[in-house]
């Protein structure tokens, strides 16, 4: 056992890979991790915890529950905590810019493809099918992470399903819930002292640190700056919850982007790998250019990078106390809970008539029943299929 004068991370002697194997793999996951956070954080479950054992059950769920407490990207702040757990600040920051950066890159090259061409009509039709493939994706992450979870624990099962109404309801996902369901399962597995005696002395409650950034020096680099990272601070969530909060910014307060505009940004957020929350670059470069998508990547990303690295040392050290376990394990619930949700919540959207509906049954079912092929592959084919049928579906005006 840690001295409890000793730094406030409990390390084991030797990590089972190099930090340079987990840059490269995050650096993989952000050129060929379709899907959204949703599927990213399944990936990381499947790959890093199940096949290669670089991380253990535990090191995932307070992975998981720091990246639904805090707020900002959900795949982020779980690839950051990955790359803390044995590394720290240099792991954590290696490993959130190689996750990020693939698609910082695609977004800009997009960006400046829409601007000189005046537009990004093709992606309706790429859309089309990788849009419905992603709904299999997703869907088969949720199973898995479901299954693994949750287990025969009926308390667990039903904040997952509170979660998951309120998610698929409020088309949104709300921290309150997640917290409640945290401090329920502690009370109910690990009640308090103070609990007991009917006292209320001594009450801790979890607080959620807010962090703003806004560093830049031109006028409206500094209004980009400032606005996406009030974004990344304040919006809990995936993507699923950033796009509305975003499109009141950039469209109706701002005026930086037509409607257009701001549906082709979540668009090139969809048919490119990596976070979704990266259409933030794309937008930043339709408003002032490169160094416009510079500063609101990095404005949306930083805060969720600090609220990640700040709380992990104490959840290294405390988490294990039998209260703690319990808290995660109801923030995992009320969040796979989400994640479900938010399968039902998107599939509304991309599945708009029976051939992605088939699409998006063919692909869970895939996944399900060959084990080998990945990802990538089905999202190539998925594209490739919208391109061909996308046109002869709207001629045919199905």
């Amino acid at each position: 056992m840690s001295d409890p004068t000793s730094p406030p991370i409990d390390l084991p002697a030797q990590p089972s890979y190099t930090l340079w194997q987990l840059v490269a793999y995050m650096l993989g996951l952000g050129t060929w991790g379709f899907g959204g956070p949703v599927a990213l954080v399944g990936y990381m479950y499947r790959d890093l915890v199940e096949k290669r054992r670089w991380f253990t059950e535990a090191d995932y769920k307070e992975g998981m529950a720091i990246a639904q407490l805090m707020p900002g990207p959900l795949a982020a702040q779980l690839a950051i905590y990955l790359g803390y757990a044995h590394y720290r600040l240099t792991g954590a920051t290696l490993v959130g810019l190689a996750f990020v950066l693939p698609s910082f890159v695609m977004v800009v090259a997009l960006g400046t493809a829409y601007v000189s061409f005046g537009g990004i009509g093709w992606m309706q039709a790429v859309f089309y099918g990788v849009g419905a493939a992603v709904i299999g994706i997703i869907a088969m992450s949720a199973y898995k992470l479901t299954t693994k979870n949750i287990g025969k624990d009926k308390l667990l099962w039903a904040i997952f399903a509170v979660s998951l109404a309120v998610t698929v309801i409020t088309q949104s996902e709300v921290i309150w819930l997640f917290l409640g369901a945290g401090v329920l399962v502690w009370f109910w597995r690990v009640p308090p002292a103070w609990l007991k005696r009917g006292s209320v002395n001594g009450v801790a409650a979890p607080l959620v640190a807010m962090f703003a950034l806004d560093t830049v020096d031109t006028a409206k680099l500094a209004k980009i700056g400032a606005y996406f990272a009030y974004a990344g601070s304040f919006v809990f969530g995936s993507g699923l919850a950033i796009v509305p909060f975003l499109y009141s910014g950039v469209v109706k307060e701002y005026g930086w982007l037509t409607d257009r505009q701001f549906v082709d940004a979540v668009a090139v957020a969809m048919i490119t790998p990596g976070p979704v929350v990266i259409t933030t670059g794309f937008i930043g470069y339709l408003v002032a250019g490169f160094w416009g998508a510079v500063v609101a990547a990095v404005a949306t990303f930083l805060p969720c990078y600090l609220l990640t690295v700040l709380p992990a040392p104490y959840f290294k050290k405390y988490g294990k106390r039998p209260a703690i376990v319990a808290f995660v394990d109801g923030v995992t619930a009320a969040a796979i809970g989400a994640i479900a949700g938010a399968v039902i919540v998107i599939g509304q959207r991309s599945i708009t008539d029976w051939v992605t509906a088939v699409l998006a049954l063919v692909t869970a079912l895939v996944l399900w029943r060959f084990k080998k092929v990945t990802e990538p592959v089905i999202v190539v084919s998925a594209a490739l299929i919208g391109l061909v049928v996308h046109p002869l579906m709207v001629h045919s005006g199905a």
